[in-house]
């Protein structure tokens, strides 16, 4: 059974009478529905009445209907009103803009506008690369979507797109410090997309781009990585890649294996495990098994299969592996999971090799219950926020765009997982502790060093 989360987190304003053991009775009524009971506050007291505010977490829609239900079943109470914490959250959106330069006189408007500002004008049009000092291009990034591939969801378009590409800016700025701005496209078209992103890059730092399905989303990012003198970014290929392989380096550390000797599965070969797949063997996997909705992809079988598909064919499943995603996790090390929710079972997970690894990345339904899979495996990885080891893509970005690159390479993604693996010492990893969480500020300076780094090898030995 699924876990209540905060994602489900119900409010509710309960008119009821005024005793500790109706409190008693309203708090273990819920958590008898399975449900978390996280808080119970008064809000009024009149009559012999309390009125008060029963916060809970649920595990789905169906469960918070059930926890009405019951408790406003309960002798002389009544729900009065119902709130939902997560709607709540994005009521009026979850982004606005504040002015950095006061604006109190005369003075200050004739700094920050006419007549001043021209003089700042004409010193970018002087020098271009003015702009980074003198305007937001230096710290702004653009998220870009069309809505075809969003989370769990799939095609939803862009305006049901917005919420999360809102979310993934907040993100941007609560954790990395970067400021972004939500942009979502009314077209799939690959040339329209490419034409309005380049249009819009002066403004930006760099260009995000998130939940676009494969395989235009493999063109669009190349020929803006082409095309464009600033960092592109597709979030679910390489974000997802570079947070996985730095969770999978401290993962093997604490069962004491070697990348090169393990056998990995990933289920899910579009743009995240295509990208998944690439990064971990620039790192030295060796046996990795991809598996689609038909099964193992292997190179006996290409026949109508795009570009990307086919490489992954050509260049993975060294035994030649076909069949089943349950049958390929036989005695494998790794399994990584980038496809959908629930398709496999703890009686799956238990059919791998001892000290197992498990990161079920679907969202926000993981691809087997985390709970089933760790009474096996040793080590569990999902990316939600409400289980240990969250394989979050906002480690990997904020970084990659304070480092100022202007090409993001496989090498580039790689040295960013070794980095971000490396925040977390030896003596601090745990199974339930291999990745940094979202909150620890050494994380995005640790990268955009590492990738300082590189880059200026890479320029030295081309001297």
């Amino acid at each position: 059974m699924a876990t209540p989360t905060p994602a489900y987190r119900v409010s509710l304003r309960i008119d009821m009478p005024a005793t500790t053991a109706g409190a008693s009775e309203l708090v273990a009524t819920a958590a008898g529905t399975g449900a978390l009971v996280t808080g119970l506050d008064v809000a009024a007291s009149e009559g012999g009445r309390l009125t008060v505010d029963l916060m809970c977490d649920a595990r789905n829609s169906g469960h918070r209907r059930e926890l009405v239900r019951v408790l406003g079943a309960l002798p002389d109470v009544h729900v009065r009103t119902v709130g939902d914490a997560t709607f709540l959250a994005h009521v009026g959106g979850k982004l606005e803009i504040h002015a950095k330069a006061p604006l109190r006189n005369r003075d200050d408007l004739s700094r920050i506008y006419t007549p001043g500002v021209a003089r700042v004008c004409q010193a970018i049009y002087d020098t271009p690369s003015k702009a980074r000092q003198l305007t937001i291009k230096k710290n702004t990034v653009a998220v870009v979507t069309d809505g075809t591939a969003v989370l769990g969801m799939g095609d939803i378009g862009p305006l049901a797109a917005l919420p999360v590409m809102e979310g993934k800016a907040v993100l941007f700025k609560e954790f990395g410090g970067v400021d972004a701005w939500p942009i979502v496209l009314d077209t799939t078209d690959a040339d329209e997309i490419i034409s309005i992103v380049k249009a819009i890059a002066p403004a930006y730092a760099g260009i995000n781009l998130e939940d676009i399905s494969a395989p235009r989303c493999f063109e669009i990012e190349e020929r803006l990585r082409d095309e464009l003198d600033i960092p592109v970014f597709h979030d679910d290929q390489h974000g997802t890649a570079v947070v996985v392989l730095a969770a999978l380096i401290n993962a093997l550390k604490v069962v004491g294996k070697d990348i090169a000797d393990v056998r990995i599965v990933v289920s899910g070969v579009g743009a995240a495990g295509h990208a998944i797949i690439r990064l971990l063997a620039a790192q030295g996997a060796k046996d990795i098994v991809g598996y689609g909705r038909t099964g193992a992809l292997h190179a006996g079988d290409t026949e109508g299969m795009n570009a990307h598909r086919r490489w992954l064919a050509e260049n993975t499943n060294p035994r030649g592996v076909s069949g089943s995603l349950k049958e390929g996790l036989k005695d494998a090390d790794v399994f990584i999971g980038v496809s959908t929710g629930n398709i496999l079972t703890g009686e799956d997970i238990a059919t791998m090799a001892d000290d197992a690894i498990v990161f079920a990345l679907a969202n926000p339904t993981p691809e087997v219950d985390p709970t089933e899979a760790a009474e096996t495996a040793a080590i569990v990885a999902t990316g939600r926020s409400d289980y240990p080891n969250q394989i979050n893509n906002v480690l990997a970005f904020p970084g990659l765009l304070d480092a100022e690159v202007s090409e993001i390479s496989d090498e580039v993604l790689r040295v960013a997982a070794v980095a971000i693996a490396e925040t977390i010492t030896d003596e601090e990893l745990l199974p339930a502790y291999i990745i940094p969480g979202v909150f620890d500020e050494r994380v995005a300076p640790r990268v955009s060093e590492a990738v300082q780094e590189a880059a200026a090898a890479k320029r030295a030995a081309a001297e």
